[in-house]
């Protein structure tokens, strides 16, 4: 199946922690979601990218998403989430 509409790819660095709940209810929107772990950081600590798939109209509902569901930090001075929203210019599912 091959779409011409206007997608795009928000790259999402999450907590580990936070991973799972995220990755749950990205996926209770319909949206499509790949989970990759990953470590970054002075410290080294888990991370989860997740690379989340949505129409362009999608975007605000899916970063929202994000944030209700990322655990408030003890710390301020550390990020809950970090994310990059891409343009994609051709998607295809086979």
């Amino acid at each position: 199946m091959s779409s011409d509409s206007k997608m795009k790819l928000v790259i999402a660095i999450v907590r580990d922690t936070d991973g799972e709940a995220i990755l749950q209810a990205l996926l209770d929107a319909n949206c499509r979601v790949t989970r990759i772990a990953s470590t970054s950081g002075f410290l080294r600590r888990g991370n989860a990218t997740l690379l989340i798939g949505v129409e362009a109209g999608q975007v605000g509902q899916a970063i929202q998403l994000i944030r209700e569901h990322s655990a408030p930090t003890i710390d301020p001075g550390l990020r809950r989430v970090t994310s990059f929203v891409l343009n994609v210019e051709r998607f295809e599912q086979v």
